[in-house]
C-alpha cells in the first residue's frame, strides 16, 4: 500500500471508537455488584463482538495506615471505521475509587496508562507499578516458574488517580476482528496506533462523564515514545487537554542513534549507563557518581570519537578512559577502539560467573547455556524470567477477580506486532519530540515527567537527557523534569525506586488538580 493511500486510509479509519457502554458505571446504572470479587455484566451493544460484556466488581483492599474501597470494570471498546463495520476491539481494566457518600466527582483525576513493544500489554504497569494489587518481580532469581500470587500494593496510585489500563490492539485480550487484515496492515502502524489510542482515551473520557477531570497518561518504552503523539492528538483532533504525562524509560527518537549505526551518538548515550552497571555491582551507584561518566560521554568521548580511528592518540585515550569507567579488561576495550556495544558489555561483566546480564537491567543475570560459545544465547534474566509469572498473575486476575473470562489467547508479548509493524515512511514517524514540543508550546500548563532507571540498556537515560536538553525554555523549564531510579527498564520492581516515582507523581497531580 502507498504512503498516499495508507494516509488515505487511516483517515478513513480512524473516526474509529463508536458507541459502547459507560466502564464505571454508577450505583444507578449497573445492576446490584456484590462486595469484593462480586459481579455484574451488561449487555456490550457491539455487534460482532467477540470479547465479553463488560464486568463491574467491588473490591476492598487493606493497605499501610489506611484502606480502598474501589470499583473494578474489565471490558473493551470497539474500533470502527467510518461505515460502522468492526475492526477491532481494544480491552482495558479501569479502577475507581469509591467515596462515601458521593460517585466520581469532577476533580477526582484520571490517569491512562499503556505500555510498549510495540506488542505489549499493560500488565507491566498494572501489576507492576500503578494497580492496587502487584506481582513482585524484577528480582534476581525470577524465573518462569515464580509463584503468580498478587500482593496489595502499598505504592497504588489509586490514592490519588483512578486508573485506566490499556492493551492495544494485538495485545492482552485486544483483537482484530475476523476478515479485517486492512486493519492489521493500518492500526499496527505508528499512525494507526497512536490515532486508534486517542479515539479509546477521548471515548472512555465522554462515555464515563470524565471530560471535566484532571487527565494524565503513563507511556512505558514504546508507550513512552507514543504518548507524546497521543496527548498532541488528543489536543488538536479530539478537543481534549491532558494535564500531564510520565514516560517510563522512553525512546523519543529512534533516528537519533539507533538509525545511524555508524554514528558516534550510539557509543556516546550508552557509556554512562554502562558505567553505571559497573557501579551498581560495587555498591556505589548515585546521581552524583555518574556525573563523570556523563561528562566524558558528552565532551571527549564523542570529540575523540569523531576523530576516527586512524588517529592513534586519540584511540589511546578513548580506551584508558573507557577501561576505568566500565571495569572491562584492558585489552578487550582496546580490540573494540573503545567502542562498546551491549552485548559484549553483558557478557563480559558476568564471564567469571558463566553468567550474562540482561539489558532491561545490567544488574540481573541469567546463567550462560553455553560458555564457551563465541556468541551467547543466554535467555533475558529479566524480560523473559517474567513472561510466564506475569501472564499466569493477569490471568488469575482477569478469572477470580474482574470476572471477565475471554476466550483465546491472551498476548502479555506479541512478537507479530512488533515484527509486522509499519513505521513509515518519514522522519516523523519514527521520533516523537516533534510531538513533545507541539503539545508543550499549545498548553503552558502541560506538565512532564521522563523517568529512568540508571542500569537499562535497552533504553539509556543519557540519550533522553541530550535530547531534553535541546528543548527551549517554553516559558518555563521546570514543566519537563528527567527522573533516574535505581533500577533498569523496568526500576519500578525495585522498592525505593517504586516509592519514589509514585511521590514524584503524586506530586504533580496534585499540583495540576488545584490549577
Amino acid at each position: 500500500m502507498t504512503v498516499f493511500l495508507r494516509r488515505l486510509a487511516l483517515t478513513a479509519l480512524i473516526a474509529v471508537l463508536a458507541w459502547a457502554p459507560p466502564s464505571c458505571p454508577s450505583a444507578q446504572e449497573g445492576a446490584p455488584a456484590r462486595g469484593s470479587g462480586g459481579q455484574s455484566q451488561a449487555s456490550s451493544g457491539v455487534v460482532g463482538s467477540t470479547l465479553p460484556p463488560p464486568s463491574v466488581t467491588r473490591h476492598t483492599i487493606d493497605l499501610p495506615g489506611r484502606s480502598l474501597r474501589y470499583t473494578a470494570t474489565a471490558g473493551a471498546l470497539p474500533v470502527r471505521d467510518q461505515s460502522g463495520r468492526l475492526l477491532a476491539e481494544i480491552a482495558y481494566v479501569a479502577y475507581a475509587l469509591d467515596r462515601e457518600g458521593a460517585g466520581v466527582t469532577a476533580d477526582r483525576p484520571v490517569t491512562f496508562a499503556v505500555n510498549g513493544g510495540p506488542g505489549a500489554a499493560s500488565a507491566y504497569l498494572h501489576l507492576g507499578l500503578m494497580g492496587p494489587r502487584r506481582l513482585p518481580f524484577g528480582r534476581q532469581g525470577d524465573t518462569p516458574s515464580s509463584p503468580t500470587d498478587l500482593v496489595a500494593n502499598a505504592e497504588t496510585w489509586l490514592d490519588f488517580t483512578d486508573l485506566v489500563f490499556i492493551d492495544p490492539v494485538g495485545t492482552g485480550f485486544s483483537r482484530f476482528a475476523s476478515g479485517n487484515d486492512d486493519a492489521r496492515g493500518l492500526l499496527w502502524s505508528v499512525e494507526g496506533d497512536y490515532k486508534s489510542l486517542a479515539r479509546f482515551i477521548a471515548n472512555w473520557l465522554r462515555l464515563n462523564d470524565r471530560l471535566g477531570s484532571p487527565k494524565f497518561i503513563v507511556g512505558e518504552s514504546y508507550g513512552g515514545f507514543r504518548t507524546p503523539k497521543i496527548v498532541s492528538e488528543l489536543q488538536t483532533s479530539d478537543g481534549v487537554g491532558l494535564s500531564g504525562m510520565l514516560l517510563l524509560s522512553p525512546v523519543l527518537d529512534f533516528t537519533y542513534q539507533r538509525d545511524a549505526r555508524g554514528s558516534p551518538l550510539r557509543w556516546a548515550v550508552q557509556l554512562p549507563s554502562l558505567a553505571a552497571t559497573r557501579l551498581e555491582r560495587e555498591g556505589r551507584l548515585s546521581r552524583q557518581a555518574l556525573q563523570e561518566a556523563e561528562v566524558y560521554a558528552a565532551g571527549d568521548y564523542l570529540t575523540d570519537l569523531l576523530k576516527g580511528p586512524r588517529d592513534k592518540a586519540a584511540v589511546q585515550r578513548i580506551v584508558e578512559k573507557v577501561t576505568a569507567l566500565t571495569g572491562l579488561d584492558r585489552m578487550l576495550v582496546e580490540r573494540l577502539g573503545g567502542k562498546i556495544d551491549t552485548g559484549t558489555f553483558l557478557r563480559e561483566i558476568g564471564r567469571d560467573r558463566q553468567v550474562v546480564g540482561s539489558p532491561y537491567d545490567g544488574a540481573v543475570f541469567a546463567l550462560d547455556p553455553d560458555p564457551d560459545a563465541a556468541r551467547t544465547q543466554a535467555p533475558d534474566a529479566v524480560l523473559e524470567a517474567i513472561t510466564a509469572p506475569l501472564t499466569g498473575a493477569m490471568l488469575r486476575l482477569y478469572a477470580d477477580d474482574l470476572k471477565w473470562r475471554p476466550e483465546g489467547r491472551y498476548f502479555l508479548l506479541n512478537e507479530d506486532t512488533s515484527r509486522r509493524w509499519s513505521y513509515g515512511q518519514g522522519r516523523g514517524d519514527r521520533e516523537s519530540m516533534r510531538d513533545l514540543r507541539s503539545a508543550l508550546a499549545l498548553d503552558p500548563h502541560l506538565q512532564v515527567i521522563v523517568a529512568h532507571g540508571m542500569t537499562d540498556l535497552v533504553t539509556p537515560y543519557f540519550e533522553s537527557k541530550l535530547l531534553l536538553d535541546q528543548l527551549p525554555p517554553l516559558g518555563n523549564e521546570a514543566r519537563v523534569k528527567l527522573e533516574l531510579f535505581g533500577g533498569g527498564h523496568m526500576f519500578y520492581s525495585r522498592e525505593a525506586s517504586r516509592q519514589n516515582l509514585r511521590e514524584a507523581v503524586r506530586m504533580m497531580i496534585e499540583a495540576r488538580r488545584g490549577l
